[in-house]
């Protein structure tokens, strides 16, 4: 009878010994791991909202610069590397042959069946209208146009659409002489439309070549 007890009083011990081994001795979780997120902060400038990006086709990018392209890209073509519309603008960006030349392009074959020349060739335009539009650019953003908030990534997406001579008209004439393109595009909805995202980073420079992009 001792020797059955003293096996039971045993096995039981062991038992708990083992269980113990596997309970954790800190149920705290570390900050690192989880983040509280309810103050909005996760999300960006311009919109809160991700499905208001569902037209677009493009993920939720926030206001970060791949958005801006990828925005760009596919109101000008639906992001089609080569596309070539009615009036010969060509690529992703809708590029014309003398922009094209501009940026040290001059193959048209080239260009269209390069998606990584497409790009550069994007950076370089952003570049050189950057460098174009300095002026306007320090005088402008952060104020109200026609009930437009003027950013710098809505100037330079005007920019790409009616070029750097136009944009700066717009601003001269205190946005009454609005450009528009052959379909319908205007300046005034580009800087609406691409504005708030953060192109900081480009760098202005008149010279900006796709070799050296």
């Amino acid at each position: 009878m001792i020797k059955k007890w003293y096996f039971y009083a045993s096995l039981t011990v062991i038992t708990v010994f083992l269980s113990s081994g596997f309970r954790p001795f800190n149920l705290e979780t570390n900050p690192w791991f989880l983040i509280n997120e309810e103050d909005g902060t996760h999300y960006l400038y311009p919109s809160e909202e991700q499905e208001e990006y569902t037209n677009l086709n493009i993920p939720y990018t926030g206001n970060f610069f791949i958005g801006f392209k990828e925005a760009i890209g596919y109101r000008e073509s639906e992001n089609k590397y080569k596309k070539i519309n009615s009036l010969g603008y060509m690529g992703k960006y809708q590029f014309g042959i003398e922009t094209l030349k501009s940026v040290g392009i001059y193959n048209r074959s080239a260009f269209l069946n390069s998606p990584e020349l497409q790009e550069k060739a994007f950076l370089a335009l952003l570049a050189k209208n950057k460098w174009e539009l300095k002026t306007e650019i320090e005088r402008y953003e952060g104020t109200i146009l026609n009930g437009i908030q003027i950013t710098e990534s809505g100037i330079l997406a005007a920019a790409h659409l009616g070029g750097a001579g136009s944009v700066k008209k717009y601003f001269k004439h205190k946005g009454k002489r609005n450009f528009r393109d052959a379909y319908g595009s205007s300046i005034r909805s580009y800087m609406k439309m691409f504005g708030g995202y953060d192109t900081s980073f480009i760098v202005a420079d008149i010279n900006a070549k796709v070799k050296n992009i």
